[in-house]
């Protein structure tokens, strides 16, 4: 089915959206939470939690691209889900790895102000992006977006992961210092 005939689905409170947005957005989206979480569990119930929230989104929202929306809902579910099973105990796992190596360019605010900042924050860091090649843009985005491991990129790549981890590092900085140049303190 289109996604435009699922979105009106939706609108139209009709549970069949559901149905064929899981037919549909399933695996991707299973995908997008297995990169985050290591059980299966955890996965399928970010799944579910996907199509609740995308239930309650729609409407008033109507997304343009119907992937991109649930693609971020699982991901910031997954997040969440991730951030409070491994609240405790820290290391070694991708996802503290990508995040940690993101805090060198990126700080989080957690006050009304802050909400405004991080939606200035993240169209420069768009902006950033786009200056970008086409190959490093996409593995900025396989890193800190997918939260895929290093080996999984050097193989995708054909580059060994010190090459990888070499890239990354010099993506972060040039992030940091155009943001650090757009009054950003880091």
């Amino acid at each position: 089915m289109e996604d435009q005939r699922i979105v009106q689905l939706y609108w139209d409170r009709n549970e069949l959206a559901i149905e064929e947005t899981a037919k549909k957005y399933g695996g991707y989206c299973s995908v997008i939470a297995g990169n985050i979480l290591t059980s299966q569990q955890d996965v399928e119930e970010c799944v579910n939690d996907t199509w609740l929230h995308a239930w309650n989104a729609m409407p008033p929202h109507r997304p343009a691209r119907l992937s991109t929306f649930l693609g971020k809902i699982t991901r910031n579910l997954s997040f969440d889900r991730y951030k409070s099973l491994h609240r405790l105990r820290r290391g070694g796992h991708t996802v503290d790895l990508v995040l940690e190596e993101l805090a060198e360019c990126v700080s989080c605010q957690e006050d009304p102000e802050g909400a405004f900042q991080e939606q200035e924050l993240k169209a420069e860091i768009n902006q950033f992006l786009m200056t970008l090649s086409r190959e490093t843009r996409y593995l900025f985005i396989l890193r800190y977006w997918h939260c895929k491991s290093i080996p999984e990129i050097a193989e995708r790549f054909r580059k060994t992961e010190n090459q990888i981890s070499v890239s990354l590092s010099r993506v972060r900085k040039q992030l940091k210092l155009h943001l650090e140049g757009r009054g950003y303190r880091i």
